[in-house]
């Protein structure tokens, strides 16, 4: 990549390392753009297993980057001298699953794990170089841009992708996208080197390599007694072909591996020969031991609950949070236990070390009578919580209970007793309380966070429930009724964060349901977010709602990605900021990071029939329309009238030329929903087929709509553009910037428009919206 010298900085006075990229670099404008985003993308990272990016910029025509100076060898010096011990070897292994966890929650995954990128330093610390840098490492294909190419070589020669032979996996040997899967067959491929002292995969020729790569199955056999069947197990899930076979991230791996090691090192000790005693000694004890047992099996003054209970549960990292029951029986307080459920799951998703269920997923289960391992299964959770609510005057009273989800083992129960007006803090008591039982640690940010609630104004609380929950209804009714509770809330309590987000909320969709422009309501929207933030600071809520109002009405796409990042940094199981992220990284073009963002939210929320189309729409904007049709059909056999997957179904048939097949989908779509992006989709479909008057009648009904409520010009536009009528398209694009419409963010991502995209015109347009760069 490049040289590496040593260096001083003398504003901190400590030593750094400097590297200088080569001339390529600075001499392809596309090489160096990537650079510049995969140097940020690094520097964002803070982990102590991973390389530090202090600084990156360019020195006359040269790119340099500025890292922390590591002493040290790579880990292919120290296995030059043969494997490691299992021990050594996890301990390691731990290190790396931790600091590429740390990296796959920020979106980003490093596609050439191997022993020279990991680091071993000289106090036994693992440091992973080059993070996000290795999509530098570019072979020309045949004409193919960097930004087109997929992903294999280090060891490259032109006609390859980017990797290294005998540590890529088998999607990426295909030439396929990466994601975080991927770097963990290459874990799997370093885990085994350190094990064994041999590579997984190695044949004679490169060629023999990636067949076995894609074939073969590496064995421990029977030279490595050291080695437990447990950490056997893990290697080979990680080397599992299927990417679905493999751990799904790298804080699960992080987690068994943990495990395995607790788990032989118990195993040690119960093997390792207990010290000889006397007779009379050892006559004692197991007439103690016999005592206590029958003491426990007739359960003597609840013995064998309190044994159990002071064992506590084990370490569990996933949990859903079912809906707590409303004991008051009282219809109008369902909302307030509805709302408290949601504040729970919102305490507990701050913990970074979990991952919590959506609210919209376990809402689902309000009043079914399922068995529980049935839910955590469909949850695909370790743990439940359930429990129930009773409000009484200006007293509520919380109990709940941690289910053991496999076993359907109650592990720990609890009933709190607060003022209503203490009520938020009560939740964050019970977050960190779960925390305590299932042994998760809390970062200090996290703690503090915690512990900084503060009273409330019952009214105002009850206010702000009922907001979300008429803002829920997605009604233009309930809309309304949910900025009078909003409203409502400040009135009660002026300094109240979450009734500011709220508002936000509610100006940003309004555009949607009323005659009012983005550009009438978004600076209210931003207004509202930006207050929330004067008052709290760390509200994940807001940053995300402010994020929001950035993309899609100021198209400032640097402020919003900070934005969006900052929200995910304070609450990781924030599944609907995960969605909205994947969304603007969609708009930007950066699929494979936006497919990525989603299916963490879909881990989140994975009954969200909205996530599962979002994702077939990405493979609809990279121009998958086979695949993309595959994972809609999925959609519908789960939800046939799921207007969005339908919408998507036409789309995709449209693309393939299949015209008639698109337009009775797409007329579906609306009898399903009045929704005018479904009316303007049939009425481009319309168009492409060669429909004229249809496409016109469209429009024409439209114009007539916009005389009662705001109607996108993107919508007009559409249509044009798929009559070929380039001057009246871009008249309404024109239009429709000056509406300020959030509809112009997938602009040069919506291949409807493809027609345009060799007009002069296209190109000021993606200027004017931030999207040319």
């Amino acid at each position: 990549m490049g040289e590496v010298y040593r260096a001083r900085d003398p504003r901190l006075d400590r030593v750094v390392a400097i590297k200088v990229l080569p001339a390529a670099v600075s001499t392809d404008p596309d090489r160096l753009k990537r650079f510049e985003q995969e140097a940020r993308a690094a520097s964002a990272l803070n982990h102590p297993n991973i390389l530090a990016i202090f600084d990156f910029g360019t020195h006359g025509s040269e790119p340099y980057v500025v890292s922390e100076l590591l002493d040290g060898e790579t880990l292919r010096d120290r296995l030059a001298v043969g494997p490691l011990p299992a021990r050594k070897a996890t301990d390691y292994a731990t290190q790396i699953a931790e600091g590429l966890a740390a990296a796959q929650e920020r979106g980003i995954v490093h596609r050439d794990l191997k022993p020279e990128n990991l680091f071993v330093t000289v106090d036994g610390r693992i440091k992973i170089l080059d993070f996000g840098l290795a999509k530098l490492r570019q072979s020309e294909i045949s004409g193919v841009s960097l930004t087109q190419a997929p992903t294999l070589a280090v060891e490259t020669e032109a006609g390859v992708v980017m990797g290294t032979v005998g540590y890529m996996s088998p999607e990426q040997v295909r030439g396929r996208i990466a994601d975080p899967r991927s770097d963990i067959f290459a874990f799997g491929a370093v885990l085994y080197e350190m094990l064994t002292g041999r590579r997984a995969f190695q044949g004679a020729t490169r060629a023999d390599t990636l067949s076995a790569t894609l074939t073969g199955e590496p064995e421990f056999g029977g030279a490595h007694p050291d080695v437990s069947p447990a950490l056997q197990r893990i290697v080979r899930r990680c080397l599992e072909k299927n990417p679905h076979e493999r751990f799904q991230s790298a804080r699960d791996l992080a987690f068994a591996l943990r495990e395995s090691s607790t788990a032989s090192a118990a195993s040690q000790r119960i093997a390792s020969p207990a010290p000889r005693s006397r007779p009379v000694l050892w006559l004692g004890l197991l007439g103690l031991a016999a005592a206590l047992a029958a003491l426990f099996a007739l359960n003597v003054g609840g013995l064998r609950e309190r044994l159990l209970v002071a064992s506590g549960p084990a370490r569990i990292q996933s949990l859903a949070v079912l809906p707590l029951e409303n004991l008051s029986r009282d219809p109008e307080q369902e909302y307030f236990a509805d709302g408290m459920t949601e504040e729970l799951i919102a305490n507990i998703s701050q913990i970074s070390a979990l991952r919590v269920i959506s609210r919209t997923s376990v809402m689902g289960y309000k009043g079914a009578k399922k068995p529980l391992p049935e839910i955590a299964r469909a949850l695909n959770v370790e743990s439940l919580i359930e429990g129930s609510i009773l409000r009484s005057g200006e007293r509520v009273r919380i109990t709940v209970q941690l289910i053991e989800a496999k076993s359907d083992k109650h592990l720990w129960a609890k009933s709190y007793e607060r003022d209503l007006k203490d009520v938020l803090a009560l939740q964050s008591e019970v977050a960190r309380a779960i925390a305590g039982e299932i042994r998760v640690k809390l970062s200090p940010q996290e703690q503090a966070r915690l512990n900084s609630t503060r009273p409330i104004n019952p009214e105002a609380l009850e206010a702000y429930f009922m907001g979300r929950h008429y803002l829920d209804e997605g009604s233009p009714e309930g809309l309304q009724k949910a900025l009078e509770s909003f409203q409502l809330a400040l009135e009660k309590e002026p300094r109240y964060a979450l009734a500011y987000t709220g508002i936000a909320d509610y100006y940003s969709i309004l555009p949607f349901y009323s005659r009012l422009s983005p550009k009438d309501a978004f600076p209210q929207a931003k207004a509202a977010a930006t207050k929330a933030l004067e008052i709290d600071g760390e509200l994940a809520e807001a940053h995300a709602s402010l994020a929001y109002v950035l993309a899609y009405f100021d198209w400032d796409w640097t402020g919003a990605e900070r934005e969006f990042r900052r929200a995910l940094e304070l609450n990781p199981s924030y599944a609907s900021a995960h969605h909205s992220y994947s969304r603007y990284l969609a708009a930007r073009g950066r699929l494979a990071d936006a497919t990525m963002e989603l299916q963490r939210a879909e881990e989140l929320d994975p009954l969200e029939p909205w996530l599962k189309a979002n994702k077939a729409m990405l493979l609809y904007f990279g121009g998958d329309n086979d695949q993309a049709l595959k994972e809609l059909q999925v959609t519908l056999e789960l939800n046939p009238d799921f207007a969005v997957a339908v919408w998507g179904v036409g789309l995709a048939y449209e693309q393939q030329g299949m015209f008639e097949k698109a337009l009775t989908v797409l007329q579906k779509t609306t009898t399903l929903s009045p929704s005018l992006n479904f009316k303007a989709s049939l009425g481009h479909a319309y168009a492409v087929a060669g429909k004229r008057s249809e496409a016109q009648a469209v429009m024409d009904v439209l114009v007539e709509q916009s005389q009662q409520r705001y109607v996108p010009s993107y919508y007009l536009a559409l249509i044009y553009a798929g009559l070929g009528e380039k001057g009246h398209a871009f008249e309404w694009l024109e239009k429709a910037c000056a509406e300020r419409s959030t509809l112009l963010a997938y602009l040069q991502m919506d291949p409807r428009l493809a027609g345009l995209h060799s007009d002069p015109r296209f190109a000021e347009l993606l200027e004017r919206v931030g999207l040319s760069q």
